[in-house]
């Protein structure tokens, strides 16, 4: 298929679903002129997140969106033969999601509903069931929502799917327990950048990891978009403030290189992990 230019975004994105549009719109001329291929946004674009974590304020949770409805089919007239993945609130009947739909001009090719959720985010959203992965002009990706990337299983679905790249969107804070008096020092930067770099690596796939910038509520989001290579290595990344982290990358000459020798997941031992589906995590 050839170089594939990849692109992860960390950028502030608020609650007005209008202007994030709107910049949405000049975000996606530009990099159509700069020929990029693949665009992951972070979770929660359209609407923003939630203002607190531990015990979120129900009546301001993010205004949320019918994925088959007029924001997104905007979307996919913005995006032309761009492949973008973008988070939002899903509206679900009486259910709402941290959700993620990946889409070209041609329509939603791909949608995932966040699976593992942390502290009270279940007070707000309904969990998703499950990762899969799905066909897009770049090969056969799949999606992650910010904590779901902390779990190993989560990547290695999806890379067993047949996934050669994953865009792992995020609404990703700095500690609230524990917060440092600078970004890079903070517990929650080191562990955002290494789930990028060892899930990346443990399953042999590009990753491409967005995030959300700036302040929401109690929340201070630590950026550090970036794409990684499926050696595990950084290719690209931002800091803490907006900006975009772009790879040009032969995906699949890169993926089938780093399986050349040792290939993760046709080496694992199923036979071997016999505690894999216990839900205790101890010897069934």
């Amino acid at each position: 298929m050839g170089t594939t230019r990849v692109a992860a975004l960390a950028g502030h994105f608020g609650p007005e679903i209008g202007r994030a549009l709107e910049k949405l719109g000049g975000i996606l001329e530009r990099l159509t002129v700069e020929k990029v291929d693949l665009l992951v946004l972070p979770d929660a674009t359209l609407g923003g997140y939630l203002g607190e974590l531990l015990n979120p304020d129900l009546s301001s949770v993010p205004e949320a969106i019918d994925p088959d409805g007029p924001e997104i089919k905007l979307l996919c007239s913005m995006a032309g033969d761009m492949t973008v993945c973008i988070g939002f609130t899903e509206r679900a009947g009486d259910l709402r999601y941290n959700a993620a739909s990946c889409l070209t001009g041609d329509g939603v090719l791909g949608h995932h509903r966040k699976v593992h959720q942390p502290a009270g985010e279940h007070l707000a959203y309904a969990a998703g069931e499950g990762f899969t992965a799905f066909d897009t002009p770049i090969g056969r990706m799949g999606m992650l929502i910010d904590y779901d990337k902390t779990f190993p299983e989560s990547a290695r679905t999806l890379a067993l799917d047949g996934a050669r790249t994953i865009a792992a969107l995020s609404a990703w804070p700095a500690s609230i327990t524990d917060r440092a008096s600078r970004m890079p020092n903070d517990r929650q930067a080191r562990l955002f950048d290494l789930y990028d770099m060892a899930r990346a690596a443990e399953n042999q796939v590009v990753l491409a990891s967005s995030n959300q910038t700036g302040v929401t509520g109690s929340l201070r989001f630590l950026g550090q978009a970036k794409v990684v290579g499926p050696g595990g290595d950084v290719l690209a990344k931002t800091w803490s403030k907006g900006g975009l982290a772009v790879a040009d990358i032969d995906i699949d000459a890169e993926v089938d290189r780093a399986r050349r020798v040792l290939r993760h997941l046709e080496e694992r031992r199923v036979d071997a992990y016999h505690n894999l589906l216990d839900d205790k995590g101890g010897r069934g």
